[in-house]
């Protein structure tokens, strides 16, 4: 990697993260607003401000970063905010909120906190019991204000399966290893889409369609992440191996075919009218080069993730903030211009997705393609 090109990684990085810790705790207005209507739990509404989904993702970026660099204020910050999340009292559990306790696993794990360690077995007994459930025993996708009956979203797997995962290989509970093998398998079943080998957002057994059909970006990155770092969570028999890299190697063969010339994707992956969004694009890239690294892939696959870096390190601004990132979107049952219409704004899981993005391209740099394009 040229100097000139690992400077400006590295000086895109340190943004990121300097930016990173205003971003988790800023107050998200819309987000609130929406819970005074609609909390289903009826719970005090500030619990749920910095333990969402959005802080969830953000706390795996950084979870990743301080296993990748070892430093220890990465590993302070984040015991500084589960720590203060513990103090204040966390919110009711559903999918979304299940998304901060991936981190805390790892964290738990690495630290031996008993603490940290009860509350992922207390949090992974409710989705074992509690969670509701679909037809075919599929994790229903409720959220902070919505029941969602009988739906299956692919956001499912990154938001509390993974947790689910991890926490069965850290505490040895092969019932909750083997449940987390299949939601993945079930979600495959109902959000693939034949034609193409991309996800769509959701599956509902009340009418059993898949709502607007949309091909959505930042769903279908979560499963370009999920799959890789699931296979490196839990050993799975080789035929179930097999079966979720087969679904993983259509969609980025489908993945390479609709990258837009400037190396980013469209929130609607197929529709070049959507508009170009960041944090799917960072997703992408990183669960790509994530796999090419793992040899899930193959080595073509790389240049997906080179032709990205310049448009995301241009969407990085001066102030570490990352841009053109899709707010926290809902399903879009009716239309797909839903989608189109979703407002961009700065988020955690924005930031973290960049990050996890350029980590994973810089330890690339001993590669023959690194060595040509950068």
């Amino acid at each position: 990697m040229s100097a000139n090109i690992e400077n400006r990684i590295s000086d895109k990085l340190s943004r990121l993260i300097m930016s990173f810790k205003k971003v988790l705790y800023e107050e998200d207005a819309t987000f609130l607003s929406n819970m005074k209507t609609s909390n289903l739990a009826g719970d005090d509404i500030s619990k749920y401000q910095y333990w969402e989904w959005t802080q969830g993702i953000g706390l795996f970026g950084l979870w990743k970063l301080f296993e990748k660099t070892k430093e220890k204020n990465y590993l302070d910050m984040l015991i500084k905010y589960y720590d203060e999340r513990l103090k204040t009292g966390l919110p009711s559990k559903n999918i979304n909120t299940c998304a901060p306790m991936l981190a805390l696993s790892f964290l738990a794990e690495y630290t031996n906190n008993h603490i940290y360690l009860s509350l992922c077995r207390e949090w992974a007994e409710w989705i074992m019991e509690g969670l509701p459930r679909t037809k075919e025993s599929g994790f229903q996708h409720i959220t902070s204000d919505t029941v969602n009956e009988q739906e299956l979203w692919d956001d499912t797997l990154v938001m509390t399966v993974l947790f689910l995962a991890n926490y069965g290989r850290i505490s040895k509970h092969n019932e909750f290893m083997e449940e987390a093998i299949y939601q993945f398998l079930l979600h495959i079943k109902y959000l693939t889409d034949k034609k193409t080998g991309l996800w769509f957002h959701g599956w509902t057994f009340l009418g059993n369609h898949n709502f607007s059909e949309a091909l959505w970006g930042r769903g279908n990155c979560w499963v370009t992440i999920a799959i890789p770092e699931f296979l490196t969570i839990i050993p799975c028999e080789e035929s179930v191996k097999r079966f979720l890299l087969e679904a993983l190697q259509q969609q980025v063969t489908a993945l390479k075919k609709y990258q837009d010339p400037s190396g980013m994707w469209h929130t609607l992956i197929d529709d070049p009218d959507s508009y170009l969004e960041t944090s799917a694009t960072c997703g992408f890239s990183y669960g790509i080069l994530r796999a090419v690294h793992l040899g899930y892939i193959g080595e073509s696959y790389r240049e997906c993730a080179y032709k990205a870096l310049d448009a995301v390190l241009n969407n990085i601004r001066d102030d570490g903030i990352v841009g053109q990132v899709s707010y926290g979107t809902a399903m879009g049952r009716k239309s797909k211009q839903f989608y189109k219409n979703v407002e961009l704004k700065s988020m955690p899981y924005g930031q973290a997705l960049a990050i996890l993005f350029l980590l994973e391209i810089r330890d690339d740099s001993s590669s023959e393609l690194c060595k040509e394009r950068c």
